[in-house]
């Protein structure tokens, strides 16, 4: 019985050694001008297996990556990186992610991760954008919802 446990124990540690191996980095530009107008992130929505990662790139000036309050999964810690500044996010907490352009928030500069297999919280969708990310955000929300 104890060779089974210690084998059972060794399995475990191998299998989470391996795993962050596993994780994938997806990389995304904030861009100034890109495939669907000004102000964006491209990609502008990304499903993510937990433990991934998402380089934020600040390929035009002036930009940065953050989550909206009210857009995060529950026990997840949100994020707001410096302008100008590239970074690098783990995203392990399975759900939901609202991120903005601070600047450019209100020009509609916004993107969704979905993490894992997540349904949308309906209360993201009462949250009050701006004007110009309001129509994005429900085009994103749609979209992760599989609705055209």
């Amino acid at each position: 019985m104890s060779i089974v446990r210690t084998l059972s124990a060794g399995l475990f540690l191998a299998c989470l050694a391996i795993s962050p191996a596993l994780a994938e980095t997806f990389e995304v530009k904030m861009l100034n001008q890109g495939e669907k107008g000004s102000m964006v992130f491209e990609p502008d929505f990304l499903a993510l297996k937990p433990g991934d990662k998402v380089r934020f790139i600040a390929t035009n000036k002036s930009h940065n990556a953050a989550t909206i309050d009210g857009m995060v999964p529950e026990g997840a810690t949100g994020f707001k990186g410096k302008i100008n500044e590239e970074i690098e996010v783990a995203f392990d907490h399975p759900g939901f992610y609202g991120i903005k352009c601070s600047p450019h928030y209100g020009m509609g500069m916004v993107m969704l991760i979905k993490v894992g297999d997540a349904t949308l919280p309906e209360s993201y969708k009462a949250i009050n954008h701006p004007a110009r990310a309001k129509p994005r955000f429900d085009a994103l929300m749609a979209a992760a919802e599989g609705k055209p």
